[in-house]
């Protein structure tokens, strides 16, 4: 499947430009038309690098997509006419071309999950297993809210996640800057001020320290800054990589401080999504290839692929999950006991909700701690060289007062 740019012109006589997946040209037209739009242009889409930004539609518009929708549904509306309505009042003009096209899909045959999985940046693996299980079983509006459900508490997540990272982050890179611009700026000030007050073979041992460091800062520069950018390219090249990002995803739930955190975030991100396909009447094996794919860490990726081969062997799910050693073992006896009493769906869920609460426990705790390491880290930085700076100007000012 391609990518297609097109031009076409509306009833209104409105010309729309988009981009659209297909198979040729002449689907591309066909779609169109379905749309009540007489095409003018369709090319191909140029391959070539382009910069990828993830979905066009926030996970906010995507929540209020799917309460309308199960609202529409639960109604008792057709299909086809709550897509008509939800694409023609929506502010995103991107969600509302992507929701027409699917209406057209589905006008020409297709089921509704089949429409969506045309538009994988928008509705991932997870939405399209629950939207086909909520046909398959009738029960579309429920479904649809439990995705509601889910995707709240997945954005919250992902905000927790950020807020366990992005805070050490910004305050290294304000530490970098501000260390730069101390040697490259305001200690050559200084030096070329005691140069005029006399040289600088007598300034005290410290002082010299900083200027030296300033020295090889500034005539080092071009090469710190190549291989600094260097630096930033391999670590994006070996993460592209398989085992780079094994190395990286690894340093993740290892690391001191940061490591314990993820681990909490992976279980709640795994447990929350495993119960909810469980509970929406999705086969265990098909929900553990799901939530592989959407475990955002390769090393619980290829834990929980284990445990589908070993399920296909006739296993239980918490013996192989104990043996991929990443989960805790509440977390593994939970679900054995959940297995037992033919409810995994509601431990599963029960288990998020204790683990999202722990995340938010864990990034408090985490940037309580980081927070006066960093402060403190930073002032004595600044305060060091402060010192080594003004050392000489105490002396300076203690000479002329004794003439």
């Amino acid at each position: 499947m391609a990518e297609w740019v097109w031009e076409a012109r509306a009833r209104t006589g409105e010309v729309r430009k988009g981009v659209m997946d297909a198979e040729d040209k002449e689907a591309v037209n066909q779609r169109l038309r379905a749309q009540n739009m007489n095409p003018l242009k369709v090319r191909k889409k140029l391959a070539g690098f382009k910069m990828q930004f993830g979905s066009p539609v926030k996970p906010q518009e995507l929540v209020v997509f799917i309460r309308q929708f199960a609202t529409m549904i639960d109604a008792g509306l057709p299909l086809v006419q709550c897509l008509e309505i939800l694409s023609s009042q929506g502010e995103n003009k991107e969600f509302n071309a992507i929701l027409k096209d699917i209406k057209a899909t589905v006008e020409q045959g297709a089921t509704f999950s089949d429409a969506l999985k045309r538009h994988p940046k928008v509705f991932d693996d997870l939405f399209v297993n629950l939207i086909a299980a909520g046909e398959m079983g009738g029960i579309l509006d429920t479904i649809l809210n439990r995705l509601g459900v889910y995707i709240e508490k997945r954005v919250k997540l992902a905000r927790q996640v950020r807020g366990a990272l992005v805070y050490p982050i910004a305050v290294f890179v304000i530490a970098i800057t501000v260390l730069g611009v101390l040697l490259t700026m305001v200690v050559p000030t200084f030096e070329k001020m005691f140069a005029d007050f006399g040289g600088t073979d007598k300034l005290p041992p410290l002082t010299k320290f900083v200027i030296g460091m300033s020295h090889s800062v500034v005539d080092q520069l071009p090469v710190i800054t190549v291989v600094g950018v260097a630096a930033f390219f391999g670590i994006s090249y070996s993460y592209s990589t398989k085992r780079g990002k094994w190395f990286w995803h690894w340093m993740a739930l290892h690391f001191p401080a940061i490591g314990p955190a993820m681990r909490k975030i992976a279980v709640a991100r795994f447990t929350r999504t495993m119960g909810t396909l469980l509970a929406s009447g999705v086969p265990i094996l098909d929900a553990l290839n799901v939530v592989s794919k959407t475990a955002g860490n390769v090393i619980i990726e290829t834990a929980l692929i284990n445990v589908a081969d070993k399920i296909t062997q006739g296993r239980t799910m918490a013996e192989p999950l104990a043996e991929t050693k990443v989960f805790p073992s509440m977390v593994v006896q939970m679900i054995g006991v959940g297995e037992q009493t033919g409810a995994l769906d509601v431990m599963l869920n029960k288990i998020a909700d204790f683990y999202e609460e722990e995340v938010d426990v864990a990034v408090s705790s985490l940037t309580a701690l980081m927070e006066p390491i960093m402060m403190v880290g930073i002032g004595g930085m600044v305060g060091f060289m402060l010192i080594a700076m003004y050392m000489p100007i105490f002396d300076i000012a203690g000479a002329v007062k004794a003439e």
